[in-house]
């Protein structure tokens, strides 16, 4: 089944909102721009991922981009005019509502991750990019830090060293590096190729039941239980939270009509 945009506007949007079954995709289009992104598409990928988050009927959030980048991070000049000071501003709103996301986040990227580009993959629970895509972090080189909490998740991802090593010199790297880092789960040769892969691999998990996958998700990110006996623990009161939700629906007269 096809994707269906939420809304009619008149005009491309420069963040898309596809729709399919189970599947809410977000997508960047500024190409001219490499996708760039400004405080109104902050607001619109804040927006669209509170929306899915409160769908329970979505089970997966695809974020990609077009024409051939992801993104090139943020747009200097609109981030200038928009400096986002307040506690509200748009880009913390993204952040905030990637970083609790409750669907299965997976990124797409095909070309130039920069910045942000970068930082948001340690949020996704899957990233799938083409070989020929390239990643930097270079907030340094602007006078600036890393967001996203960059500083906490990289190091924990590809190790303090590593981490160190890509956020102080903001040198690019290409995606063979950033698979062997574990930074990107799976490589594909070309755009068509992760077209194919994203789709049959969203497609699947949007099969798979709603409540097991927050859930599993939920458990792969938590913090809280950092001993085996206290992850035993977390883990049999979900288990058994998920079975009695089951039970009580197998025990529920059918509705008439």
């Amino acid at each position: 089944m096809e994707s269906d945009q939420l809304g009619t506007p008149d005009r491309t949007p420069e963040v898309q909102v596809l729709a399919e079954p189970g599947i809410r995709t977000l997508r960047l289009c500024r190409p001219a721009k490499r996708n760039a992104i400004t405080s109104a598409m902050y607001a619109a990928l804040a927006d669209a991922l509170s929306a899915a988050d409160a769908d329970d009927d979505v089970r997966v959030v695809v974020l990609t981009g077009s024409g051939g980048s992801f993104t090139a991070g943020n747009d200097l000049a609109d981030m200038a005019a928009n400096p986002p000071l307040g506690e509200d501003a748009p880009p913390l709103r993204f952040l905030a509502a990637l970083s609790t996301l409750r669907p299965v986040l997976v990124a797409a990227v095909d070309g130039p991750a920069i910045g942000v580009g970068t930082t948001v993959l340690p949020h996704c629970d899957l990233v799938y990019a083409t070989v020929g895509s390239t990643f930097r972090l270079p907030f340094v080189n602007l006078g600036l830090v890393p967001e996203a909490a960059a500083t906490l998740l990289l190091p924990r991802l590809v190790g303090p060293g590593k981490a160190a090593e890509l956020a102080l010199f903001g040198e690019p790297f290409d995606a063979a590096e950033a698979h062997r880092l574990g930074l990107v789960t799976a490589l594909a040769p070309d755009t068509d190729a992760l077209d194919a892969l994203v789709g049959e691999r969203s497609r699947t998990l949007a099969g798979k039941p709603a409540a097991a996958l927050r859930e599993t998700k939920r458990l792969l990110r938590d913090e809280s239980a950092v001993t085996v006996a206290d992850r035993l623990d977390l883990d049999r009161r979900v288990l058994q939270r998920l079975l009695k939700t089951q039970i009580l629906a197998g025990t529920r007269p059918a509705k008439k009509g």
